[in-house]
């Protein structure tokens, strides 16, 4: 059989709970098991002495009730007997050899207290759990050829009752508990600022400075989270001033050379394909710097997915139309999930942007680009298709990393090789995925699953 604490982490882990209810969990589970330890070996210590001072406290009472009977004078014997059993709660009785005798119950405690008072009052002494099915502890004594009863309540002699045992344990035990939430919460409390924050700085946003105080280790890591912090502010900063020069530095020389193309003499055919050249350089730029753009910040509540593709759609579709290619869509209403709209338009753009590019058609040379949009389950789904050759199988984990390229596979349109990178980066930061999947005879499908948030839960949110 597994021990308590295997069988608590098990339950633990299965229960996904976090680390304040596991730590909770664990010292109420060990302070259980302490306390259960604890009054077994308490009750095995207080057990024989408490059996030795009831006997003592039997046999001193047998020998003064036997000393008062023997010295008091026949006539004064009732009164006697009546003022031991209202004040000192003894009775005293007559023995008769018929009595109905019941013998003391077995236990350690009982047993012992019977072997002490007959080894202080003789062997022939008998003590009894009732007599003529009158309870309490009989203890057989006699005064000259008279032999009697002494009988005892049994509160008086038994252990603590149980019940008050299980107050008291149950009140250590509560208090117990509450200091072990509290020490608990002390501990976790750093961890759990420390948890926020950092999930504050995994969706690009600023995190709130961490109190440099408390413990030393406490203050240390979060002295250097806050430095890491500034760090990556500072770094970001640095990023985006990089990004403007290098957009600034080099696509005005790209506008420059251009317009040089258009007043040189050249001819037609070498102008176009000195202006499809730079283009190319101008999209690889773009790509670049769309690769380095942070991804938004996540909202705190769902953003109308439909409305936003509708809009892209309506966008992108006159741009496709006058490249020469078709784009449709069917896109459910009323979908919601929590991803930037600004990020959202970026990830479609550029699955769109790659279908244009690398979808088309051996025949026609011209791509034929479906957006659908649909919910299935607790996902929304968004699914990019052409028409194209397709790519094989082998090459679609290949092409979701950087600067990797399948015009191999495709045709012969050259890129940076950032377009899936960008898309996958932007969908991690909202739990989203992409998946590749080649559609025979020929053709690709670019889906993008998103975790679906309620239209309901979403309502009420706006009505707060």
């Amino acid at each position: 059989m597994a021990p308590p604490t295997k069988k608590l982490k098990r339950l633990t882990s299965r229960l996904r709970l976090g680390l304040f209810s596991r730590s909770f969990l664990l010292l109420a589970a060990l302070m259980l098991v302490s306390l259960g330890a604890w009054l077994q070996v308490f009750f095995s210590m207080e057990e024989g002495p408490r059996a030795t001072q009831m006997a003592q406290r039997v046999t001193t009472a047998v020998s003064i009730t036997r000393s008062a009977l023997v010295y008091a004078p026949t006539s004064v014997r009732p009164a006697l007997l009546l003022d031991l059993a209202t004040k000192e709660s003894l009775r005293v009785q007559p023995r008769d050899p018929s009595d109905v005798l019941e013998p003391l119950p077995e236990s350690n405690y009982w047993n012992h207290v019977a072997a002490e008072i007959r080894d202080r009052l003789g062997s022939n002494a008998k003590i009894m759990w009732s007599v003529n099915k009158t309870p309490g502890i009989w203890v057989s004594f006699d005064i000259n050829k008279d032999q009697y009863w002494l009988v005892f309540d049994r509160e008086q002699l038994g252990l603590t009752a149980g019940v008050e045992w299980l107050g008291w344990g149950a009140t250590a035990l509560l208090l117990a508990l509450i200091g072990a939430a509290v020490s608990v919460r002390f501990v976790n409390r750093p961890l759990a600022q420390l948890a926020k924050v950092a999930q504050q700085v995994a969706r690009g946003e600023s995190p709130s400075p961490l109190p440099e105080k408390g413990p030393l280790e406490i203050r240390d890591l979060n002295t250097a989270f806050n430095r890491m912090a500034r760090d990556l502010r500072q770094t970001e900063a640095d990023r985006e001033i990089m990004l403007a020069g290098i957009s600034h530095d080099l696509r005005t020389p790209l506008a420059r050379m251009r317009l040089e193309i258009e007043m040189s003499n050249v001819s037609d055919e070498a102008r176009q394909s000195i202006d499809e050249d730079l283009a190319q350089i101008d999209h690889s730029i773009g790509q670049l710097m769309e690769y380095a753009r942070p991804a938004g910040v996540v909202p705190d509540r769902g953003i109308d997915v439909s409305a936003v593709l509708h809009d892209l759609y309506e966008r992108e579709r006159s741009h496709t139309e006058s490249l020469g290619s078709f784009l449709t869509a069917v896109i459910e209403p009323d979908l919601y999930a929590k991803i930037s709209a600004h990020d959202l338009k970026r990830i479609v753009s550029n699955l769109i942007e790659n279908a244009r590019r690398y979808g088309r058609t051996p025949v026609e040379d011209r791509a034929y680009i479906r957006l659908a949009v649909q919910e299935e389950g607790n996902i929304l789904a968004i699914e990019v298709s052409d028409q194209g050759v397709g790519i094989p199988e082998s090459d679609i984990q290949r092409l979701l990393r950087p600067f990797s390229r399948g015009e191999s596979a495709r045709t012969g349109v050259s890129g940076a090789g950032l377009g899936l990178a960008i898309v996958e980066r932007l969908l991690g930061q909202v739990g989203g995925q992409l998946k590749l999947i080649s559609r025979p005879p020929g053709g690709l499908v670019a889906r993008i699953e998103l975790p679906k948030v309620r239209i309901r839960n979403f309502q009420l949110d706006n009505k707060v």
